[in-house]
């Protein structure tokens, strides 16, 4: 189990020229540039959108003030309903 040798490259390159067709090739590296170019520069927004939003967040935390404290009112507790047992309750019925 050798290292990738020049002429296993060969023999690869007319593999996919006899199963693809030598039109079909240059098609296809084509738009997989394409989709590569896609993908790096998205990734790059990303990466910038994310240095902003750090820049925002740092701004924004700096003008926090507290909120006033409020008055929490007590609610009376509520009792959940009686538990009833569905052979009783069928008891009951008849």
């Amino acid at each position: 189990m050798g290292a990738l040798k020049p002429w296993h490259i060969a023999v690869l390159v007319v593999l996919l020229i006899l199963l693809f067709g030598a039109k079909r090739l240059p098609d296809a590296a084509r738009s997989l540039g394409r989709s590569l170019r896609i993908i790096k520069a998205e990734t790059k927004g990303l990466v910038d959108d994310d240095k902003g939003d750090l820049a925002e967040k740092a701004d924004a935390q700096a003008g926090r003030q507290p909120l006033p404290p409020q008055q929490v009112q007590q609610q009376p507790a509520q009792t959940p309903p009686p538990v009833v047992d569905p052979v009783q309750r069928s008891r009951d019925v008849i």
